[in-house]
């Protein structure tokens, strides 16, 4: 019975070890800090295609890193992320100081319900939804973007995707997917940025 006892306590004992790495891959990355731009490069792929990336010439207006034409993450530099629970704010300055306005800031729900944030821009507040779900440790935000058609004037919507993972606790890699609008190809960029 003794013997019994000890390889069932073994057989136990490995099951639990087993179960060990499979809870802590669950364990969810927390984004938060204040992130800064590190690298703006095209996905694979990407540079062959003619999109968006670094390797288009000349330093973006402002300073912050980027190339011209090249949308990167979709977010500037340095954003700053507060993430909980149940839901990750994003930050950053998007307009010069000389414009007297707010740092665009997005909310996101992470329970995969939808979230509406509103930004000023051109003529008026946009408003768009937002989905954010975790796919493994990648936390995937898809973000409808309506807007009138420039030739009918009809109502349309362009869908960007966001990728957000960590290569380590200090780099943050962004992956924005851009679903074609007007016909156009679906492109998608990898930006970096660098935990301050």
């Amino acid at each position: 019975m003794n013997r019994v006892t000890s390889v069932v306590s073994a057989l136990a004992a490995a099951a639990f070890v087993g179960l060990v790495p499979t809870a802590a891959a669950q364990q969810r990355p927390d984004f938060s800090g204040e992130w800064t731009l590190a690298t703006a490069a095209p996905a694979q792929g990407e540079a062959a295609r003619g999109g968006a990336g670094a390797a288009r010439g000349g330093a973006a207006p402002g300073g912050r890193g980027l190339r011209i034409g090249d949308m990167g993450s979709g977010w500037g530099s340095p954003i700053t992320i507060v993430q909980d629970a149940n839901r990750l704010t994003l930050q950053y300055a998007f307009f010069v100081p000389g414009d007297l306005q707010p740092p665009l800031k997005f909310v996101y729900a992470l329970d995969g319900s939808e979230t509406r944030n509103t930004v000023p821009m051109g003529r008026g507040i946009q408003a768009q939804g937002s989905k954010a779900v975790w796919s493994g440790n990648t936390l995937v935000i898809t973000t409808l973007h309506r807007y009138a058609h420039p030739v009918t004037g009809d109502s349309a919507t362009a869908e960007i995707q966001q990728a957000l993972g960590l290569i380590s606790p200090t780099s943050l890699v962004v992956e924005a997917t851009r679903i074609g609008v007007l016909g156009g190809p679906t492109t998608t960029t990898r930006t970096v940025y660098t935990k301050r």
